[in-house]
């Protein structure tokens, strides 16, 4: 894997939160830091931090906080060897609230899936939200196929599902590979109306297109890049069944583009990638976001830059799963 200058420029950004809370004695001793979520008892992420932390010597851990209780949070999250934590479902949007300040990352996607901690100018510790899922997006599609960025730059994209890794992929494709105007399909109108309201209250300057039937996919240009979002579950009721439908209207379209299927439980090869490979897409597993968001996450945590981490091991352990 190639060096990407953007994640230790996003190292630099976070000092603009304050100054480093990290000593010459921290990183020395058993520091931690945790995922906050429910159910996480499959996550793969304390593998993928476990051979980080080993990679550049710390010997800090990371564990899962699986609570559906959101009042746990902040009691974890302020022990005095916590170095940071990452957040997950359900609680990637109403997290937002609970800490100090939030980047322009997680403020335009409206949802978090880290806190790293800076120190004020006081000496107290202030807890900052971000949001590296983007950055795992983006990483996916630009280290895997060199120059996308060139052919989905002024084409339509598709994102699938209505949750925090929706959002997410939205900021993704429009920041960083192009991509201005972007379908979204999802078994609940409700849910993109939300989040369609949501970037418009912001400086999002992309054109979100609700799909609401097979017909009018039909009729749209072939989106160039494609991130899935939902869970691996047959679709049962009646939107599961007409968003399906819309997505392989789509899939069946003559042109082919690139897909990243970010479900990755039970298994990285979902229904929706099999799917998309037997239509003819290039596919992505979704290991290959959660690699980069990760390591993004490193950076904030640990301090160090991106070249320091062992990025080949790590992605081997979680593609070998």
């Amino acid at each position: 894997m190639n060096s990407v200058n953007s994640l230790d420029s996003t190292l630099k950004e976070s000092y603009n939160y304050g100054s480093s809370c990290i000593t010459s004695s921290s990183r020395e001793d058993s520091q931690r830091a945790f995922l906050l979520g429910y159910p996480i008892a499959h996550s793969m992420a304390p593998l993928l931090h476990a051979t980080l932390f080993k990679g550049v010597s710390l010997p800090w851990t990371y564990t899962l906080l699986e609570t559906q209780d959101a009042s746990e949070f902040l009691p974890a999250l302020k022990q005095p060897d916590i170095i940071g934590c990452a957040v997950t479902m359900p609680y990637k949007v109403t997290m937002m609230s609970a800490v100090d300040e939030v980047t322009d990352e997680g403020r335009i996607i409206g949802a978090i899936n880290t806190v790293f901690l800076r120190k004020s100018a006081d000496g107290s510790t202030r807890y900052i939200g971000t949001n590296t899922d983007c950055i795992g997006v983006r990483e996916a599609f630009l280290q895997n196929f060199p120059g996308i960025a060139s052919k989905s730059t002024g084409k339509p994209g598709l994102v699938i599902g209505g949750g925090g890794a929706c959002r997410a992929a939205i900021y993704a494709l429009w920041k960083w590979m192009g991509v201005k105007e972007i379908y979204m399909v999802n078994r609940l109108e409700s849910e993109v109306r939300t989040i369609i309201d949501s970037f418009e209250a912001t400086d999002f300057g992309g054109k979100l297109i609700w799909v609401s039937s097979v017909n009018q996919a039909a009729a749209l240009e072939t989106p160039v890049l494609v991130v899935g979002t939902v869970p691996d579950f047959p679709p049962k009721e009646e939107g599961e069944i007409l968003a399906r439908n819309i997505v392989q209207t789509f899939l069946d379209k003559d042109k082919k583009g690139y897909i990243l299927e970010m479900c990755y439980h039970p298994r990285p090869r979902t229904a929706f990638f099999n799917l998309g490979e037997r239509a003819g897409w290039k596919m992505l597993c979704g290991t290959e976001s959660m690699i980069w968001q990760g390591v993004a996450q490193q950076v904030l945590w640990t301090e160090l830059a991106l070249e320091k981490f062992s990025l080949d091991e790590a992605a081997r352990l979680l593609r070998n799963r």
